[in-house]
């Protein structure tokens, strides 16, 4: 690969590093405010990562396909930790 492509993957990566963050919370809104959208959460959560990586277009240098990428990337990694921290844990048995 040439040393461009891979700068623009290390943004990519960079960037949906940053964003997870940010989705995790405002699923965590969503899921919150509207339960009934709860079995919708994971596909909810890319799309909400795909539409703040295309909105965070003044933050960014990079073409809007790598945005979106990053978003995505965001949007799966929120969902792994929407559903880890969804999950009931029993209680210790004492």
């Amino acid at each position: 690969m040439e040393a461009i492509q891979n700068e623009t993957m290390y943004q990519v990566l960079v960037f949906s590093t940053i964003l997870a963050p940010i989705v995790t919370a405002v699923m965590e809104l969503i899921k919150r405010s509207l339960p009934r959208l709860e079995p919708y959460l994971a596909l909810l959560s890319v799309v909400v990562g795909v539409l703040l990586g295309a909105a965070a277009y003044p933050f960014t240098v990079f073409e809007l396909t790598a945005r979106l990428w990053a978003g995505g990337i965001a949007g799966l990694a929120s969902t792994g930790l929407i559903t880890r921290s969804s999950q009931k844990t029993p209680p210790p048995d004492k």
